[in-house]
C-alpha cells in the first residue's frame, strides 16, 4: 500500500506505524495504558484485513509493543516472525486515569489534558517523548523501511517528535485503530513530513 503522494522520496525509507485493532476499552473511550487487553473480534478482523496493506512494502526492521494488543495485531497482519518487542513502544502510562475515560476525569478536573498535564502516577508528555525519540533513533539506523505497530498515543507523539515538534503535539493528530501512517522525507533526510495519516479503510 504504497503513500498516495507525488512528493514522497523513492530513495529514503519509510516508516510505517499501525494502531493496534480494536479493544474492549477503545470501544469506550478508556484510557488504555499498560493494562493487556486482547482484541476484540472486530479488532482480530482489522488486524486480518492490514496483510494485504503492508505485505508488498519491504521492511528491514518490524518492531511491535510487547502489548498483546499490539503483538496480536502484528501477527494478524502477517509480521510475527520478523517482529522484535521494544519496551519503548509500549503504550503512554496513564497511572491513577488508566481505565477511566476523558468524560470521567474531567468530572473531577475540568480543564485536565493529557498532553499537557499527563497523569498522576503515570507519565508526562516528556516522558513519553523521550521513549519515542529511542524508537526514532533505532528506526533511522535501520537501513531500510520500518513497521511499528503499537498504541495511539505513544504513535502520535512519535510522529510529533518524527516532525521535529514537541511530544505536546501529538494532541493534534488523531489516530483510528487498526491504521496505518507512513512517516518519511521530502527532499533529505532534514526535511521530515507527514506521508499518509490515519488510513483506516472503514
Amino acid at each position: 500500500m504504497p503513500p498516495r503522494t507525488n512528493t514522497m522520496s523513492t530513495e529514503l525509507p519509510l516508516v510505517y506505524l499501525v494502531r493496534h485493532g480494536e479493544t474492549p476499552w477503545s470501544l469506550t473511550g478508556q484510557h488504555t495504558g499498560l493494562t493487556d487487553l486482547p482484541l476484540t473480534e472486530r479488532g482480530e478482523q482489522g488486524a486480518r484485513e492490514l496483510a494485504p496493506r503492508l505485505q508488498a512494502v519491504p521492511f528491514a526492521l518490524v518492531l511491535t509493543s510487547p502489548l498483546r494488543r499490539a503483538v496480536r495485531t502484528c501477527e494478524l497482519a502477517g509480521f510475527a516472525a520478523a517482529a522484535r518487542t521494544d519496551q519503548d513502544l509500549c503504550e503512554w502510562n496513564y497511572g491513577a486515569y488508566e481505565g477511566r475515560s476523558t468524560a470521567q476525569i474531567r468530572a473531577e478536573r475540568p480543564d485536565w489534558d493529557l498532553f499537557r498535564d499527563g497523569c498522576p502516577d503515570g507519565e508526562s508528555a516528556v516522558e513519553v517523548g523521550a521513549r519515542a525519540d529511542r524508537v526514532i533513533a533505532r528506526v533511522r539506523t535501520a537501513g531500510g523501511n520500518a513497521l511499528l505497530f503499537s498504541s495511539g498515543h505513544i504513535l502520535r507523539v512519535l510522529a510529533a517528535r518524527w516532525l521535529d515538534l514537541p511530544p505536546q503535539s501529538g494532541r493534534l493528530l488523531q489516530l483510528g485503530t487498526a491504521s496505518v501512517s507512513v512517516l518519511g522525507y521530502e527532499h533529505g533526510p532534514h526535511e521530515p513530513v507527514v506521508h499518509l495519516w490515519n488510513e483506516t479503510r472503514r
